[in-house]
């Protein structure tokens, strides 16, 4: 079946999340484990950990329906070796946090040249940091998000994801999540079925289809190409609801989280009502 949810909010403990997201009738939710505009957090308490553990099942929620996310501030291709180094830290910590509460995914964006090192040189350095990561836990794996292409960020290209996972020592434990508003602002076009499983063929073709853990469903307000990363509510935006009618009736794309990010939370519930309407069509 579909997974559809929502990244929603952790404020009171991380165990609200399974909560807000059961409020809204989700199936899959993507959450951060901590604040993530700030370096440092308190250590996970163990009651929220047994608490988070007990909301999750009573709820229906098994592990690989649910993606959290690190901290924006991370980035694990940084050139500078501080900025670096600190960025490695703090997303082992998070990939130890996920594995604390029991789930086996965290979703991350790749990382930024800052235009002081090529692609090349940034991709091996992303690489290197998820293989450290990996020798730091033991089950998490690390799901890379591709990006809209703003700035120096890299993962807007199919192939910045193939070159990371192939330069990853443990490739059972390295995955990807493509983010539709961000595909799309990239330059790959979802608008209509044909065109969606055109970029998903090409998905397949570069980096491998088993390789992909999930998606974030956000329409895009700005047009195709535009490299600007602006979510707008399904069938809104640039992109349309066509795409999300065939991504909910996709064989593919079964069990595996579908995340809505789109700028109005309060509209959520609806959008999942409005998205598993489309597999009864």
């Amino acid at each position: 079946m579909k997974r559809v949810g929502a990244h929603v909010s952790i404020a009171g403990g991380v165990e609200n999340a399974p909560l807000n997201a059961q409020a809204i009738g989700a199936k899959a939710f993507a959450m951060f484990t901590r604040n993530q505009r700030q370096w440092h957090s308190a250590p996970l308490a163990q009651a929220s950990i047994e608490a988070f553990r007990r909301n999750c099942e009573e709820a229906g929620f098994l592990p690989g329906h649910i993606l959290p996310h690190d901290s924006y501030l991370i980035n694990l291709g940084a050139p500078e070796a501080d900025k670096l180094e600190k960025s490695r830290k703090a997303f082992v910590t998070e990939m130890q946090r996920a594995e604390a509460l029991g789930l086996t995914m965290l979703n991350f964006h790749p990382g930024s040249h800052l235009n002081l090192v090529d692609e090349d040189a940034c991709l091996a350095t992303i690489a290197e940091s998820v293989n450290r990561s990996l020798d730091a836990t033991a089950e998490v794996t690390a799901v890379i998000e591709n990006t809209a292409g703003q700035g120096s960020n890299l993962g807007w290209r199919f192939e910045h994801l193939a070159r990371i996972i192939e330069l990853v020592e443990d490739k059972s434990r390295v995955g990807v999540c493509l983010d539709t508003c961000h595909l799309f602002a990239s330059g790959y076009d979802l608008r209509t079925p044909e065109a969606l499983d055109a970029t998903l063929a090409e998905f397949d073709r570069v980096v491998g289809m088993e390789y992909l853990r999930g998606m974030h469903l956000n329409d895009a307000k700005q047009k195709l190409g535009s490299k600007v990363d602006r979510h707008e509510c399904l069938g809104k935006g640039m992109i349309g609801i066509d795409a999300f009618v065939h991504i909910m009736r996709h064989p593919a794309l079964e069990e595996m989280p579908l995340i809505l990010e789109t700028p109005n939370a309060d509209g959520w519930a609806e959008e999942i009502k409005m998205l598993y309407s489309f597999t009864e069509m």
